[in-house]
């Protein structure tokens, strides 16, 4: 992975340069983009961000995201509840735990299913492009497609009069200079701009990746003999295994659901998204298996795994070397032919710990935190409890 612009793997459609990226940058915490709230008392107070925290490795800081309808921050995003003006079904919450946007620009399906994106393992489902997934005959590759909708769906949008009043209307004609003037700032381009953002969201900086360009010094014994652990004896790399160590492959684990845990809202058995890669292509076979995501910084994440099921890394690897599965919706036959129990003694365990917790953590994920946004707002939020934890009031 790489930080050079030229380097980076991008959509063709959506070529990067530098104004979009600094124009995505800030969109991405921009609050004054949440324009579409179901009451007023949320417009103006959530952004991208409110979801996908640096604090918490750009995922959400707590079991699920809360972004119109939320109030509060804490520390990480922990702490932000439901506002008293909502009720449960105007929340713009999801039945699943957002995914970490670190490194997505190595994801050729976005989402735990893999449903977006034209490409990889979405050649020959064309007949499910439907609905939100018809973004997929738009020619963009999966995040722009995905992002796109997303603003939609979050209730977030741009306007050329916002842009003006944000100071942003040069960045956005720097950024999309072959784009019809009249046609240059509006919810797509912003989507673009963050899209542009997030594929330069990329871990550079974490001691394995500097020990792979030769610095031998940078990995203690414990994580070197983690890594190797990694790579052979616990063979975590045969799913985990793309240059962001995730892969473009869906696995089911029999993990718990989110609605399993008391802090979700909004979601129950009935949830859809349960069903995993198996909601998109409707095929039995893939009921229940979710995309592998990538590794790096998983030491700032509060939860793990699609339901948010566990809480520490050392439930992680417990879980799977015990390779029982927890959840009873789950046939065993549906289980992942990877899933099987792994004979690691404690001192191993401890090894392969301090590699995926240590080894695989970038110290300095705020380089890609803007000092300030266009509107002049509070970010990630803006509600009057988190301008009080962030210090903007």
């Amino acid at each position: 992975m790489s930080s050079s612009l030229s380097q980076i793997p991008q959509d063709p459609k959506n070529p990067l340069n530098h104004a979009k990226v600094t124009l995505g940058k800030m969109l991405f915490f921009e609050t004054g983009m949440a324009i579409e709230p179901r009451h007023p008392s949320g417009l103006g107070t959530y952004s991208c961000a409110t979801c996908h925290t640096p604090e918490a490795g750009f995922r959400v800081g707590r079991v699920q995201g809360i972004a119109d309808g939320g109030i509060g921050f804490g520390l990480a995003g922990d702490q932000r509840l439901m506002h008293d003006d909502y009720e449960v079904h105007e929340l713009d919450v999801q039945g699943i735990r957002p995914l970490s946007v670190l490194n997505v620009c190595e994801v050729t399906n976005t989402m735990w299913a893999g449903s977006f994106g034209a490409e990889g393992s979405n050649v020959g489902t064309e007949d499910r492009w439907t609905g939100d997934f018809s973004n997929n005959f738009s020619g963009y590759k999966a995040l722009e497609a995905q992002n796109f909708v997303g603003m939609k769906t979050h209730r977030l949008n741009m306007t050329p009069e916002m842009a003006e009043a944000f100071g942003y209307t040069q960045l956005f004609n720097d950024a999309f200079p072959d784009f019809p003037e009249n046609d240059r700032i509006n919810r797509l381009t912003a989507s673009l701009a963050i899209s542009a953002y997030l594929r330069t969201l990329n871990t550079t900086e974490a001691p394995f990746q500097r020990w792979v360009r030769g610095f031998m010094d940078e990995m203690t014994p414990a994580q070197k003999r983690g890594a190797i652990l990694f790579f052979a004896k616990a063979n975590c790399a045969r799913c985990h295994n793309e240059p962001n160590l995730g892969s473009n492959t869906f696995h089911a684990l029999g993990v718990n659901d989110l609605y399993n845990c008391t802090e979700a809202v909004g979601t129950g058995p009935f949830e859809e998204r349960n069903k995993g890669r198996g909601l998109f292509t409707l095929e039995q076979q893939d009921l229940f298996r979710f995309r592998v995501p990538q590794l790096y910084n998983l030491k700032d994440a509060p939860v793990y795994f699609h339901g948010s099921s566990k809480t520490t890394l050392e439930e992680v690897i417990a879980y799977k070397c015990a390779a029982v599965s927890e959840n009873p919706n789950v046939p065993d036959e549906l289980l992942s032919p990877f899933f099987q129990p792994l004979d690691l003694t404690e001192q191993e365990r401890s090894d392969l710990l301090e590699f995926i917790r240590d080894g695989l953590y970038d110290p300095n994920i705020q380089r890609f935190v803007p000092s300030a946004i266009g509107s002049g707002n509070c970010f990630p939020n803006n509600d009057p409890i988190s301008r009080a934890e962030l210090g903007c009031e």
